[in-house]
């Protein structure tokens, strides 16, 4: 698994083992296991999200100690996570996405490694974390792909456009005369030539968010967001989508469909003189 949900799972298994108290965890009921669920329900404001979270941990853990033969049967098998309530995804507007794309303006090398990193979320709805390790070698500025190593080391070709292709031939052209001999061998690098971290890079956003007027809540799955929203609209097929964004199942990429809807259905009430 990627790093960041590694350590997603242990955060969530830590407190229910420091809560066993030097009790054997493989010694446990499924009641033992819906106990310790209950209090965190009940103690505790959970979010939907969080709680389903860690049943899924509890389920990982319990079902590595049993492909290990440590267990007979696994006691967290038919736990059953929560419903989720849907939630569709929000976007930013193509006003906005202008208004964040034009922020960083300048000419330092910070404020055009801005502008290439957002031209290219927005150009292509990969994860903060497939741009951040993003290689040069993966970049074919002459034919427009990106190639992105995704969740599950799955590897995708996602095509560019040619604004974000023009803003990206000129980053690389001031990354390998700013930095020569670079140790990193990222794409996206941070003032001292060290692969730029996803916390920098989020600090970075929320500064351009402000600098633009773009409010609310700004962080780069929007971006994401954004893209899927913005090409479902234009008119690109649902399996090309999915494609492009990396996701497992159709159904995934289906929720951008439930949020194009709902802004038609807007439109409509706003624009129908009987609406």
């Amino acid at each position: 698994m990627a790093r960041n949900s590694v350590q997603a799972y242990a955060s969530d298994l830590e407190p229910f083992l420091a809560r066993l108290k030097g009790r054997d965890p493989l010694a446990l009921s499924r009641g033992d296991l819906e106990d310790y669920l209950w209090e965190l329900k009940s103690g505790r404001d959970l979010a939907v999200s969080t709680l389903a979270r860690k049943i899924e941990a509890l389920r990982s853990f319990y079902a590595f100690q049993a492909a290990e033969r440590r267990l007979l049967g696994n006691p967290a098998a038919e736990l059953r996570s929560p419903r989720r309530p849907l939630r569709l995804p929000s976007c930013l507007t193509l006003e906005q996405i202008d208004r964040l794309l034009a922020a960083p303006g300048g000419g330092s090398y910070e404020e055009l490694r801005a502008r290439t990193m957002l031209e290219l979320l927005y150009a292509t709805g990969m994860r903060v974390s497939e741009l951040v390790a993003l290689k040069p070698e993966a970049v074919n500025l002459q034919d427009g792909w990106v190639r992105v190593l995704g969740k599950g080391a799955k590897e995708r070709l996602i095509p560019v456009h040619e604004r974000a292709l023009r803003a990206l031939e000129r980053f690389l052209m001031l990354r390998r005369r700013r930095f020569p001999k670079a140790a990193a061998a990222e794409v996206f690098l941070s003032r001292r030539g060290a692969r730029l971290s996803r916390s920098q890079f989020w600090r970075d956003l929320r500064a351009l968010a402000k600098r633009a007027g773009v409010e609310g809540r700004v962080h780069p799955h929007l971006l994401r967001h954004t893209f899927a929203t913005h090409v479902l609209r234009g008119g690109a097929d649902l399996r090309s989508v999915q494609e492009m964004l990396g996701h497992a199942s159709l159904a995934t990429t289906q929720i951008y469909t439930h949020l194009d809807r709902s802004a038609l259905k807007d439109s409509h009430r706003r624009h129908h003189p009987r609406g």
